[in-house]
């Protein structure tokens, strides 16, 4: 396989270096020491860099003020966004942009894009269901009346729902099929109840009682929510991954330089193997990463669908990243739990970050039925 980027991937991951350079992890809100969420907003003024640098538009079409660039450039920049625990809803938006632009009614993306790349409207994504564990489209239901659309349910652990301007809800119909409603944070009937997360971000529980929308707010083609469910998914395995690289990498500075019996503790044998075999997790969750957003953005065809990469970049990204904090925080001793050093911040951000991809086990009973449902050979 090439791996290999284009050049217009690697300007993006440059101009992203650029803006996150101004990020400090141990200045980030620490779940540790901030009693409920860690803030009330995410980090405006570094949306408002993203936007200036071109960022928030980086997916879009150029009719749309944007860079025309895949799902591939977009992890990429998250992969840096998560080194530095980048307080954004960068994943989110960018992902029902690219729903929107790819699904809706050009005049519903004509109305909304241009807006998004320029940091004037944010958006976000309710892919959480009722509980965490069940299919986020069965949670909502929606009904036509007339020529709008009735929705009711409840959705959980939505995250930055409260500062954000639309709400991309999946719901089911009567019929069968899942429509993907962009609903406004003000509709009547909508209301938001806190949560608050593993990383002490605030998340939040929707409620939809009877929420009226136009029909241009409601996306009703096949595929949108399937589509964009693998975006967010691919793109949460890539801020694991950039999490992961960057504790890896504090891990061996810090044992490069702690020194016990005269030698570094990087001398040992225990210490060398345990981050050797982290480093393996590490590749593996990025060539299965590349796989799965290279699937997403082509289109290319195979003998599963692209939903089987997802399931297998998933399976890695939950079981590795997890891995890598453990070992980072056995390696790092005492030191690791001291909140003036930020290994605890990344410690919560990767254990949310599991959380959200949900356990091995079922993206590997997933990926079986994929397998049983399209035998190879």
């Amino acid at each position: 396989m090439d791996f290999t980027f284009t050049e217009e991937q690697q300007a993006a991951v440059e101009a992203a270096k650029a803006v996150f350079s101004g990020v400090a992890p141990d200045a980030v809100p620490s779940p540790a020491l901030t009693p409920g969420a860690v803030a009330d907003d995410f980090d405006r003024p570094l949306w408002s860099r993203l936007a200036d640098a071109d960022l928030l538009s980086l997916v879009l079409a150029p009719e749309h003020g944007g860079a025309g660039l895949d799902t591939t450039a977009l992890c990429l920049v998250l992969r840096e966004s998560a080194r530095v625990l980048a307080r954004v809803p960068l994943l989110e938006t960018s992902a029902v942009a690219m729903a929107v632009e790819r699904y809706a009614d050009p005049r519903t993306a004509a109305a909304l894009l241009p807006r998004v790349g320029r940091g004037e409207l944010v958006l976000t994504a309710a892919s959480n269901g009722h509980t965490g564990h069940d299919p986020a489209e069965l949670a909502v239901t929606a009904r036509r009346d007339g020529t709008d659309w009735i929705l009711d349910g409840l959705q959980t652990a939505v995250p930055w729902a409260h500062g954000a301007d639309r709400i991309a809800v999946p719901a089911h119909t009567g019929e069968g099929r899942t429509v993907l409603a962009l609903v406004p944070r003000s509709r009547p009937g909508l209301t938001l109840a806190a949560q608050f997360s593993t990383s002490g971000e605030l998340l939040a529980e929707l409620h939809l009682d009877s929420v009226r929308l136009d029909s241009a707010d409601v996306i009703d083609t096949d595929g949108a929510w399937d589509w964009l469910r693998g975006v967010l998914a691919t793109g949460t395995c890539a801020l694991a991954l950039g999490l992961g690289e960057n504790v890896l990498t504090m891990t061996s500075h810090y044992t490069g330089t702690r020194e016990q019996f005269g030698h570094p503790v990087a001398t040992f044998q225990a210490v060398a193997v345990q981050a050797a075999d982290r480093y393996i997790d590490l590749r593996a969750m990025e060539v299965t990463l590349w796989q799965a957003a290279w699937r997403i953005s082509s289109g290319a065809g195979g003998p599963l669908p692209p939903a089987a990469d997802v399931a297998v970049a998933k399976i890695w990204a939950s079981e590795g990243v997890r891995r890598v904090v453990q070992t980072a925080q056995h390696l790092h001793g005492g030191f690791g739990a001291d909140t003036d050093y930020p290994l605890h911040r990344y410690h919560a951000w990767a254990k949310q970050l599991e959380l959200a991809l949900g356990p091995a086990a079922a993206h590997e009973e997933a990926l079986g039925d994929l397998l049983a449902a399209h035998p190879l050979g």
